[in-house]
């Protein structure tokens, strides 16, 4: 009944608050004065700066990760074309407070004035709709290029460097006197958080239905001092960011799962179901109503210690801090640590744990036995990824990990635009003795080191097996690529000449390692063949692409590319 409620709700109602932005190009029109206080709260009016031939309107967000990124690059372009041109960065987010945008200033070293647009009607009557979203005006304060700074960034995705500067670009072509080549370019980032001007109504309210559901998909991300670059635990958090809410749901980026939910199921599947979004959806259209406080579900409980039982120990990836730069790209680092073990470890919970979580992307903590030199990639101890939850595994199973093994911290960074971001991650372990063992686990890889992908191939698969040589209970799958990885699928051949298809990830996602972990074991029997077909997409369409006019081959880094499908297994009993 419930379901047929909200399929009626929304079919009278529209989906989102803002459908899409403007059609009507802002090129050639003219913008009046206008008057804003800045960040010190002193008033600025666009007419005083009458005398710069150019004018450079930046739409900005405190917690926005573009936004956060490009105000560096906004600042390295005022200093560049300063003694001709000014940028104003206007702020029109009615979540961001004055406090926020003055913190903002000074933690990105903005140079340029940095305005508040209360109400937002500066951007409502320049068209703006996202942040970062820039305009230039020329000597008559007339728009003559509109769009974003440049590509080296995008929702998803981020290169080495720009292969087109678009706003540098049609800064030198105007003050050259040259019309601007490419004058309307396509804005990327998060909505600008404007003033909900409708009165909420409907029984659907933030305390009884919508914050169960941020409780328990989203605010384990989207709190503080976490990954999520805005928090969602409170009715205040969510305004002004409604738009982007229902963007990232309808593109299915948010919460992160990409499994396909014709096979399988898994334990820590997070995507919302029909009704949630139902549910979510309506409440915005309606005018997100708050709702009665005695309603209000107590909030879930973090903590800021261990998600596992108190290590047994607690190593470090390095002696000393790793320095993450302000922007650009960081391949994988790796730092080599030796635990000191001189007996034999049965890992029964492994938990890494990110120091500075607002830069790391994910942790993937590798052994290398006595007289290895090479990590062993069946044997993946710990790991950390956005949303990820620790090992911790049932009674009587453990990982064993042999005297004298070393570990290696596979680290993969992501610059987030402030400078002086350290990090020094780490992990803990819990370990058993040997008699409390019950059941060894065991990792598996199907993997292929031996392909190439051609330049400008957009759908190249490379396929790999591996068989299965005693009987086996599966327990969970994590697929592995890297920027060209479009989709990845994991089949069971049976000895019996029947095949089922364990995994299928039809959008695969650099950005979330996820472990998927089946709700329930799945039988391997001696003889079965796993099979893996991994997609590459090396072509230009790939915006994550680092180059794809070049052949790619097997290798470490993101520039390169790989195929594994990790596994961990029990013996069937």
């Amino acid at each position: 009944m419930l379901r047929i409620l909200l399929i009626c709700c929304l079919l009278a109602v529209p989906l989102t608050v803002r459908s899409a932005e403007s059609t009507k190009s802002p090129i050639g029109s003219a913008v009046t004065d206008f008057t804003l206080d800045n960040s010190y709260g002193k008033p600025v009016s666009l007419s005083d700066f009458e005398d710069q031939k150019l004018v450079v309107v930046a739409f900005l967000g405190t917690e926005c990760p573009l936004a956060k990124l490009y105000g560096p690059r906004l600042r390295e372009l005022q200093e560049k074309f300063g003694d001709d041109v000014i940028v104003l960065g206007i702020n029109s987010n009615t979540q961001d407070s004055m406090t926020e945008l003055s913190a903002f200033v000074q933690r990105f070293k903005i140079n340029f004035p940095m305005l508040k647009d209360v109400g937002n009607r500066v951007a409502d009557a320049m068209g703006a709709e996202r942040t970062p979203e820039v305009f230039v005006l020329d000597r008559q304060r007339v728009v003559r290029y509109h769009g974003r700074i440049d590509d080296q960034y995008g929702v998803g995705y981020s290169r080495e460097r720009s292969v087109q500067s678009d706003l540098a670009i049609a800064i030198e072509e105007m003050l050259q006197d040259k019309p601007v080549s490419i004058p309307v370019t396509e804005a990327v980032g998060c909505y600008i958080g404007k003033v909900n001007k409708r009165k909420p109504t409907g029984d659907i309210t933030y305390t009884k239905h919508i914050a169960p559901i941020f409780n328990s998909h989203c605010v384990s991300c989207h709190r503080e001092k976490e990954l999520g670059p805005f928090t969602l635990t409170s009715y205040k958090d969510i305004q002004g960011w409604e738009d982007t809410i229902l963007e990232v749901i309808d593109d299915s980026r948010m919460p992160p799962w990409f499994a396909n939910p014709d096979h399988g199921k898994f334990s820590n599947d997070s995507r919302l179901n029909e009704d949630e979004i139902a549910l979510i959806k309506t409440w915005i259209a309606n005018g997100m109503p708050e709702g009665n406080p005695a309603d209000l579900p107590e909030p879930p409980k973090f903590t800021d210690g261990w998600r596992i039982p108190e290590p047994d120990q607690v190593i470090k990836m390095d002696v000393k801090p790793f320095n993450v730069p302000a922007e650009g790209v960081v391949d994988y680092k790796r730092f080599l640590v030796d635990p000191g073990w001189t007996e034999d470890k049965y890992v029964y919970a492994a938990e890494a744990r990110p120091d500075n979580r607002s830069v790391v992307h994910h942790i993937v903590i590798y052994i290398i036995e006595p007289g290895a030199r090479r990590r062993n990639l069946q044997k993946m101890l710990a790991g950390y990824a956005p949303g990820s939850l620790p090992i911790n595994r049932k009674e009587g199973r453990a990982m064993r990990v042999k005297a004298g093994s070393k570990l290696v911290f596979e680290m993969h960074y992501t610059p987030n635009g402030e400078e002086d971001q350290t990090d020094l991650s780490y992990a803990g372990l819990c370990f058993l003795d040997k008699p409390e063992v019950e059941t060894e686990v065991s990792g598996m890889i199907v993997a292929n080191p031996r392909f190439k992908i051609p330049a400008g191939e957009s759908d190249h698969d490379v396929y790999a097996i591996a068989p299965v040589t005693s009987d086996q209970l599966l327990l969970n799958m994590t697929p592995h690529m890297h920027l060209r990885g479009k989709s990845f699928r994991y089949t069971a051949r049976y000895p019996d000449g029947s095949q089922k298809i364990l995994l299928d990830v039809p959008r695969y996602d650099f950005n979330f390692q996820l472990k998927y972990s089946l709700d329930e074991p799945v039988k391997l029997p001696r003889g079965t063949v796993i099979e893996c077909v991994a997609v590459y997409d090396n072509s230009e369409e790939n915006l994550s692409n680092p180059d794809p006019n070049i052949d790619v081959r097997w290798g470490d880094q993101s520039f390169e590319e790989m195929m594994i499908g990790f596994m961990e297994t029990i013996p069937a009993r």
